[in-house]
């Protein structure tokens, strides 16, 4: 039996994997909600193959990524991390981590969860895009550039429109895989 077709850009097998498993399925677990959002922050300027490939030193050096210890990261931990060759070493994105752990809890005390807070703004529906072809997917929308600004207000960083449109492919609340994609409604 022929392999399924599968989007342009999912070539190498950890490519393959978060495609086929991952990408674009809607996603409502609110720890693995947070730890996409840290890690599209941390993609910035990088490929996502490189954060796959750091994905599982990641979860270790950031204690799971979960907020409630990562909110209390210190210097002394900051200083671990930009060590840890296993994670993306920038000063800026581990600051970015910290202050979007923090950030966290302002967006759950006013909104109820990440997950209520990023799907009110589909009403809980996924945006279908289906392209054709890669030219036809965008960096950002009008949708990404509102979610960015209101992230943004509560205090988190490294979360510019292009960030956030890339995790809302991520996290399912946009599916822009390509028309010939085999793997878009498993």
């Amino acid at each position: 039996m022929p392999e399924k077709r599968r989007c342009d850009w999912a070539r190498l097998p950890i490519e393959e994997k978060y495609h086929d498993e991952e990408w674009g399925k809607p996603l409502h677990d609110e720890k693995m909600l947070f730890e996409m959002l840290i890690l599209e922050g941390q993609q910035a300027g990088l490929s996502w193959t490189t954060i796959l490939k750091k994905r599982e030193a990641m979860r270790e050096a950031y204690d799971n990524f979960d907020p409630e210890i990562m909110k209390d990261y210190d210097e002394k931990k900051a200083a671990e991390l930009l060590s840890n060759a296993g994670i993306i070493r920038n000063r800026l994105k581990v600051k970015a981590a910290v202050t979007n752990s923090k950030a966290y809890f302002k967006l759950v005390e006013k909104h109820g969860s990440l997950d209520e807070f990023m799907w009110a703004y589909v009403d809980g529906k996924p945006i279908q895009n289906r392209p054709k072809t890669n030219s036809e997917i965008p960096a950002n929308t009008e949708l990404s550039d509102r979610i960015s600004k209101d992230l943004k207000k509560l205090g988190f960083t490294f979360v510019g429109s292009t960030i956030i449109y890339a995790y809302m492919q991520s996290i399912g609340m946009v599916n822009d895989h390509l028309e010939s994609c085999e793997f878009c409604d498993e």
